[in-house]
């Protein structure tokens, strides 16, 4: 999922992480049996709401996703996981689940 949403995403930067962020947001993302996004929403954040809707819509735009493997199904078929989005000064972000990974 992290990796969609990474390359959909022309906020992505791919130097070394600063020392400190802008900001950091936790989004709380809810995909149905068939990939499709049925939610998304700010589970944490310091208040930057313009950092917040722009981790938001890096997830709608790279929906909808593979179908989540029966294993990992919730009994509505869902599957529910957070994902952190580390912002920079300038507004791009790494997705936390990437980090160590090449962007």
């Amino acid at each position: 999922m992290a990796e969609r949403i990474a390359s959909s995403s022309a906020d992505i930067f791919a130097e070394p992480l600063p020392e400190m962020f802008k900001s950091i947001v936790v989004l709380d993302i809810i995909i149905d049996s068939q990939g499709r996004l049925t939610q998304v929403s700010v589970r944490r954040s310091n208040g930057f709401k313009t950092l917040e809707n722009r981790a938001m819509d890096s997830v709608k735009r790279a929906a909808p996703f593979v179908a989540p493997a029966f294993t990992v199904r919730g009994r509505d078929g869902s599957v529910r996981f957070l994902e952190t989005f580390l912002f920079r000064d300038d507004g791009r972000f790494r997705i936390r689940s990437l980090v160590g990974q090449p962007a």
